[in-house]
């Protein structure tokens, strides 16, 4: 028996991996996070399988499942929004599920701010202007931020900030950042990334609480960087004609001869 925690991508129910399709396939319990996991997903479980909504479950009662399970011999699926990596209680789950001696494994999901990337058509670190992209959020009630995590400290770098959970504090969030990256600063709220429903805004930061029309929801990413949406930027080197590599050796010394590994 192996709970398999399995992402299921940011909203878009063929988001999901070959592996983790086969692995719902496979399993006889399913345990799903209703609130953001679409329903669809769930046509890829066998027929007579245990389906369970954990949005209105403790931990305690999930483990409670798990452990049901468990004791009758049958595979879970554990299925999360977005990849499991970040904000997804991983953590907490197979910390218990260790004390147990449960096995578990984890396949990876489509994250979130990869959909937003792949919705506005943007890459994120672009040449000569981000090469880093911070995966960040504001203090909730479910989990504060650590003292060193700040905002302010992130956009001191002048990195691209992929900002999750905080559409909800958009005007703080505004506030924070504009001495560090400035009023014109390049922005995007992508809504419910590659659901049906999804929406974008694109604006700037001093533009941006005006251009939502007040919407803010709960289920939206913020982007804030140079990078988004930048059309001056310089080239890889990667792809020019005179760069030396491996695949492509270049001039009469090159690093890389051809035929040699």
């Amino acid at each position: 028996m192996t709970v398999h925690f399995i992402g299921a991508g940011p909203g878009a129910a063929d988001l999901i991996t070959l592996r983790g399709r086969d692995l719902i396939a496979s399993c006889p319990v399913c345990l799903y996070a209703g609130s953001l996991v679409p329903e669809a997903l769930l046509s890829h479980c066998p027929e007579g399988a245990r389906i369970i909504n954990t949005a209105p479950l403790s931990l305690d009662e999930i483990m409670a499942e798990i452990q049901a399970a468990h004791a009758a011999g049958h595979d879970v699926a554990r299925l999360h929004s977005g990849d499991l990596s970040v904000w997804s209680a991983l953590g907490e789950q197979t910390r218990r599920l260790r004390e147990l001696d449960i096995p578990y494994d984890v396949t990876p999901g489509v994250p979130a701010f990869a959909a937003a990337s792949a919705a506005l058509g943007a890459e994120f670190t672009l040449p000569g202007v981000a090469q880093s992209l911070v995966l960040t959020r504001t203090s909730g009630r479910a989990s504060a931020m650590p003292d060193g995590e700040t905002l302010e400290n992130f956009a001191k770098t002048g990195a691209t900030l992929a900002i999750h959970l905080s559409v909800h504090v958009l005007e703080d969030v505004i506030a924070r950042l504009i001495p560090y990256y400035g009023g014109d600063c390049p922005v995007a709220v992508v809504w419910r990334a590659t659901w049906p429903d999804q929406r974008i805004v694109r604006a700037t930061l001093e533009t941006l609480e005006e251009a939502t029309g007040g919407e803010r929801g709960r289920t939206a990413l913020i982007m804030v960087g140079r990078a988004i949406g930048a059309e001056e930027f310089d080239e890889s080197c990667l792809y020019a004609g005179d760069y030396d590599r491996r695949y492509r050796p270049v001039g009469t010394n090159p690093r890389f001869p051809e035929g040699v590994e």
